[in-house]
């Protein structure tokens, strides 16, 4: 069925539009708690990261709720990850997270995670939208929910991340840079990798509610690479928003994105034998990679673009490891979701046991050239773009022209309104050319 609410992940968009709205999110609050709750009320837990608008969408949900019979426990600013684990380890029946992810401090949006921690199964969501549709009532008084404060959520997560590597690892002697984009990691990451012994620089961990992934972040990566080379650090790790994706940039300022640390991984559970079948990439990642893993006998195998997609893969052939190259890396033999700081730590581990600096750990892996571009809608139907005969004659020809030596993506966000035009071939100048030509044919249909 055709979804009218949820996209790909939760629901997303600008604050006061659509969906964004505190009317909207109240009538959500009730809908899930109607369906997540059950006859018995049941519990459910709220976290957020730290744009202004989370303290509105929050209250919202938690009247919604409440008015389903469902009690609340409030986790206040917390990474998407903590909030997924914290579900399961409080026996919650479901966590929401108030979050716009790597978007600016004006977009905002909700997600849910199930008991178990993960992203909520196609038939829950479709029965949240299905409640949707319906009038709003009040359970009798005495069966309202009630809401609760978690003082120590942030501490229990510290503990879980360092769990996820031999206590035998310590980081002393390690300067590190940690990037919190102002956002949802601000309290966290840093506690984590400084108990581990690591020295650690912080930036972009004052959050001001307005500033979250401004100039900072996994989507900024300037002011990591800066940072690193100023403090003469080892290695810098920047975080986004919610804190479920990475990137790391090595001593020397160059950058690790999704698909270097995700070789890194699979180098690190192959030697220790942790390595169950095959990474799962999706269509936007680099060849490189594919190959690089190809020579260590370890397969890859792509999905659409979407972490959904990749979990999906990975729970359907039981394996462990997949990602993004925008740097969302599940590790399923570590925890439930995409999670930055756990990431983080499985590459330091690697580091830890070879000596090896992350340039020399990501060495083998030669990218092709790749160029993205993101064509902002407007008032254009992604639909209708996507289907014009004149941008299928244009893709075909930019195929044509690249033959065997590369590949081209062309697809809608999931969450935002654009269309994302990806270009991966041997020589750079040429896909340069060839997605800029691409480009200009998407801006001509949405102008």
């Amino acid at each position: 069925m055709e979804r009218k609410y949820f996209g790909t992940d939760g629901i997303r968009g600008r604050v006061g539009e659509g969906k964004i709205t505190p009317e909207f999110v109240l009538k959500l609050g009730w809908a899930a708690g109607r369906v997540l709750g059950g006859e018995q009320g049941g519990k459910v837990l709220i976290g957020k990261d730290t744009r202004i608008s989370g303290y509105m969408f929050e209250s919202a949900l938690e009247a919604g709720l409440v008015a389903a019979g469902v009690d609340i426990h409030l986790l206040g600013p917390m990474p998407t990850p903590g909030i997924a684990y914290l579900t399961q380890t409080l026996h919650a029946d479901a966590g929401i997270v108030i979050s716009a992810s790597h978007n600016p401090h004006y977009d905002n949006g909700i997600k849910f995670f199930s008991a178990e921690g993960k992203k909520l199964p196609d038939e829950v969501e479709l029965a949240i939208e299905a409640e949707l549709d319906k009038p709003m009532t009040t359970v009798e008084s005495d069966k309202l929910g009630k809401a609760f404060r978690v003082s120590d959520a942030a501490g229990r997560y510290v503990e879980f991340c360092k769990s996820t590597i031999p206590w035998t690892m310590n980081f002393k002697g390690l300067r590190l840079v940690i990037d919190c984009a102002n956002g949802a990691t601000y309290h966290i990451a840093p506690h984590v990798f400084s108990e581990l012994g690591a020295e650690v620089i912080t930036i972009g961990a004052e959050p001001d509610g307005l500033n979250i992934n401004a100039g900072v972040g996994s989507t900024n990566e300037a002011a990591l690479q800066n940072a690193v080379l100023e403090h003469r650090a080892d290695l810098g790790i920047a975080f986004d928003g919610d804190g479920d994706r990475l990137i790391m940039v090595d001593g020397e300022g160059e950058v690790l994105d999704g698909d270097d640390i995700l070789y890194i991984i699979a180098v690190s559970r192959l030697d220790n034998g942790g390595m169950s079948g095959s990474v799962v990439g999706t269509q936007m990642t680099n060849l490189g990679l594919e190959l690089a893993l190809g020579k260590l006998g370890i397969g890859l195998e792509r999905t659409d673009v979407g972490d959904r997609y990749i979990m999906e893969r990975l729970v359907e052939k039981n394996w462990v490891l997949g990602g993004e190259p925008s740097g969302h890396i599940i590790c399923l033999d570590r925890t439930t979701t995409g999670d930055g700081i756990v990431s983080a730590l499985q590459v330091l581990a690697e580091v830890f046991k070879s000596g090896k600096s992350l340039g020399e750990l990501r060495v083998d892996v030669e990218k092709f050239p790749q160029l993205l571009r993101n064509v902002h809608l407007g008032m254009a139907s992604a639909r209708e773009v996507m289907a014009s005969e004149q941008l299928q004659n244009a893709v075909k020809a930019v195929e044509n022209e690249l033959g065997e030596n590369g590949r081209v993506l062309l697809r809608p966000s999931g969450t935002e309104p654009l269309i994302r035009v990806m270009i991966e071939g041997k020589d750079g100048d040429q896909v340069e050319n060839l997605t800029t030509q691409l480009e200009n044919v998407v801006k001509a249909l949405v102008s």
